[in-house]
């Protein structure tokens, strides 16, 4: 299983603002999830009665054929969940994938670990998965080997640049040797 992060590996969100990533297309998406934050945020500011604000997307239309053509199963691993499937999944031309439901609230974690780590392994149950995400750290491998039978490959994506040919040539390694 490929496990994909859409915040950081799919959209580089921490690219400078008047910079997009060469080969990205800018995209103003309204999912009911950020439109109720937004509605919170602007009511907490006192602006009740002004609009939402669509979120910024960037997005690499050649990423969809390239994950599809890695020898994973591919799965949601982001806070977007099911509106992954409705709101990127057409724009990436991906078929509607499986997602992880994270826990609510989300567990903090002791030692640096991300939150999404212990349901990562959770939802793995003991399988070989990958997952790519702009959060991981040594903290979380560490975790994930104490954790989960393995294999795994936690692949860390720089949010400024999103994935890259060498993070894809990365996951077509680390299959080939689970395959061989």
């Amino acid at each position: 299983m490929l496990l994909v992060d859409v915040d950081g590996p799919l959209n580089p969100y921490a690219a400078k603002p008047s910079r997009r990533p060469e080969g990205y297309g800018t995209h103003r998406l309204m999912t009911p999830r950020w439109a109720a934050a937004e509605r919170r945020r602007l009511a907490a500011w006192g602006l009740p009665d002004r609009a939402a604000k669509p979120l910024r997307v960037w997005l690499n239309p050649a990423h969809g054929p390239a994950l599809t053509a890695l020898p994973f199963d591919l799965v949601w691993a982001t806070t977007w969940e099911d509106e992954a499937n409705a709101f990127l999944s057409p724009l990436l031309g991906l078929p509607p994938l499986p997602y992880i439901a994270w826990s609510d609230p989300h567990a903090r974690q002791e030692g640096g670990v991300f939150w999404k780590t212990p349901d990562v392994v959770a939802w793995a149950r003991g399988r070989p998965f990958a997952w790519v995400d702009d959060e991981i750290t040594d903290a979380d491998r560490t975790w994930v080997q104490a954790h989960h039978p393995g294999p795994a490959l936690l692949h860390h994506v720089d949010p400024r640049i999103g994935l890259t040919s060498a993070d894809f040539a990365r996951l077509t390694d680390w299959a080939s040797l689970l395959a061989g």
